[in-house]
C-alpha cells in the first residue's frame, strides 16, 4: 500500500515502524473473513481492512472524528487478522500506534473518560483491586444485572503454595486480578510445578504486566510498569532462575513484546528482551517436562477455550490441549476455536454489546460438544465467559492439579 505520511505524523516517535506496517498490507481482505467483529457488524471500517484505512488517512493527515474512533474502539485486538493475513502484517502495532495519535487529537465524552480512567485505576492496583471485589460481593445481589456478571458468586480458595524445593526455580506472575478473582490458579500452578520439581520464587513486588495501560493509548504508563517488573525480576533472572511463568496469557502476550516495546530505550533494551525471552506461558513449562511423572486422570470430557493472546499473539494453539490430552482428558469438539470470547482485556467494559453477543456466540460453540466443563488459560476470558452463567469455566490448571490431587490420594 502506498503511503504518504504528514509532517506531523513524521515527528512520532513510531513514524517509520507506522509506515512499514501500512505498506506491508496488500488490502487482499482476506482478515475480514476471521475478524470478529465484522462477521457481526458486516462493516468494513469494523474489520482489519478498514480500519487500517482510517489510520492510514489520520497518519496522511487528513481530517479525523469521533466516527474513527467508534471504529478503532470496536476492534478486540484479539489479533485473529495476523494469523490469516498472507503479507504478515503487524495489524497490532499499528493499532496501537493510531489509537495513541486518536487520543490526541480527539476529545472523548466525559463519560469515556471516566470509565477509562477508572479501569486504568482500579484494575492495575492489586490491592485496590481486591477491596472492590470484596465491597461489590457484598452488595452483589443489589447490583445491576451487567455488573453483578463480572463478580464471581463464590471464589474458591484452597490453601498455601508449597515452599521451594527444587534446584529448579521459576519465577511466577502474579497479575492483577488473578489473585483476587481466582486465587487457586496460581497456586494450582505451583503445585504442578513442584511435582515436575520445579519451585515457584516469590515475586510479589512485580506488578501489573503493564497491558491495562498501554492498550487504553497510556503507552507510557504502561511502559513504566514494563520497567518496574524488569527492575523486579532483574537479580532472580541473574541468580538462575530459569523462566518467569505467566497463568494468565494476556499478560504473557504483552510480557512477550517487553522486548519490542522497549527497544529504543537504551537503558532497558537489552534487558527487556531477556525478560521477554524468560517469558513463558504455563503450558510451555509443563509441555516440555516428562508429564509421565504426572499421573494418568479418569477420563473427563471438557471442552478447551484457547484464549486469542494465547492462540493468535503467542502462537501456542494446541500446547494446553496437548497436554490435557497426554493426561487423560477427554476434548470436546468447539465450533469455531478462532473466534474471540470478547472479554479481551477491558473490551467488556468499553464495548458491553459487543462483548455479550460475542461472549454469547463463543459459548454456543464451546457447548455445542456437551462437555462437563469449561477450562481456558486467562483469567479475563474465564470471568467473561463465567458471567453468563452457563457451563462452568476456569482455569486448566486448575483442573489437572484438582485431577492429580484425586488420583494421588494426595489432599489441596
Amino acid at each position: 500500500m502506498q503511503t504518504n505520511l504528514s509532517p506531523d505524523a513524521q515527528s512520532l516517535p513510531r513514524a517509520s515502524e507506522a509506515e512499514a506496517i501500512l505498506r506491508s498490507c496488500v488490502h487482499c481482505g482476506f482478515c475480514n473473513a476471521t475478524c470478529p467483529t465484522y462477521q457481526i457488524l458486516g462493516n468494513e471500517l469494523d474489520g482489519p481492512r478498514g480500519r487500517i484505512y482510517l489510520i492510514k488517512q489520520m497518519l496522511e493527515g487528513q481530517d479525523v472524528s469521533d466516527k474513527t474512533q467508534t471504529h478503532l474502539d470496536r476492534c478486540l485486538s484479539c489479533r485473529n487478522c495476523e494469523t490469516s493475513c498472507p503479507s504478515g502484517v503487524k495489524y497490532h502495532t499499528l493499532l496501537d500506534i493510531g489509537r495513541a495519535e486518536l487520543e490526541r487529537r480527539i476529545d472523548r465524552p466525559f463519560a469515556e473518560r471516566a470509565l477509562r480512567a477508572g479501569l486504568r485505576y482500579v484494575i492495575p492496583r492489586r490491592k485496590v483491586f481486591s477491596t472492590l471485589l470484596a465491597a461489590g460481593r457484598s452488595v452483589r445481589p443489589l447490583m445491576p444485572e451487567a455488573i453483578r456478571q463480572k463478580i464471581p458468586s463464590e471464589i474458591v480458595h484452597s490453601g498455601p503454595r508449597p515452599a521451594p524445593r527444587h534446584a529448579r526455580r521459576v519465577l511466577m506472575l502474579e497479575g492483577c486480578v488473578q489473585p483476587s478473582l481466582s486465587p487457586n490458579t496460581n497456586v494450582a500452578a505451583a503445585r504442578v510445578l513442584d511435582r515436575l520439581g520445579i519451585s515457584v520464587m516469590a515475586s510479589d513486588n512485580a506488578g501489573c504486566c503493564g497491558a491495562t495501560d498501554y492498550h487504553l493509548s497510556a503507552h507510557e504508563a504502561g511502559l513504566n510498569r514494563a520497567r518496574h517488573n524488569i527492575d523486579t525480576w532483574w537479580p532472580a533472572l541473574e541468580q538462575g532462575a530459569e523462566a518467569i511463568v505467566i497463568a494468565a496469557s494476556g499478560c504473557g502476550a504483552f510480557v512477550k513484546e517487553y522486548g519490542d516495546l522497549l527497544a529504543q530505550d537504551r537503558n532497558y533494551a537489552e534487558k527487556a528482551r531477556t525478560v521477554s525471552h524468560a517469558a513463558k506461558d504455563l503450558s510451555e513449562v509443563i509441555g516440555s517436562e516428562p508429564l509421565e511423572r504426572l499421573q494418568q486422570v479418569e477420563p473427563k470430557r471438557i471442552a478447551f477455550h484457547c484464549p486469542c493472546t494465547l492462540q493468535h499473539a503467542q502462537k501456542l494453539n494446541g500446547s494446553v490441549e496437548s497436554i490435557l490430552e497426554k493426561l487423560g482428558f477427554e476434548l470436546a469438539p468447539v465450533v469455531d476455536p478462532h473466534l474471540c470470547c470478547g472479554s479481551a482485556g477491558t473490551y467488556s467494559f468499553t464495548q458491553p454489546e459487543l462483548a455479550k453477543k460475542l461472549r454469547d456466540n463463543k459459548l454456543d460453540s464451546l457447548e455445542a460438544g456437551k462437555p462437563s466443563e469449561i477450562v481456558t488459560a486467562n483469567i479475563g476470558c474465564q470471568v467473561h465467559l463465567n458471567g453468563a452463567r452457563r457451563t462452568p469455566v476456569r482455569h486448566w490448571i486448575e483442573l489437572v492439579e484438582e485431577a492429580l490431587a484425586m488420583t494421588t490420594g494426595v489432599g489441596p
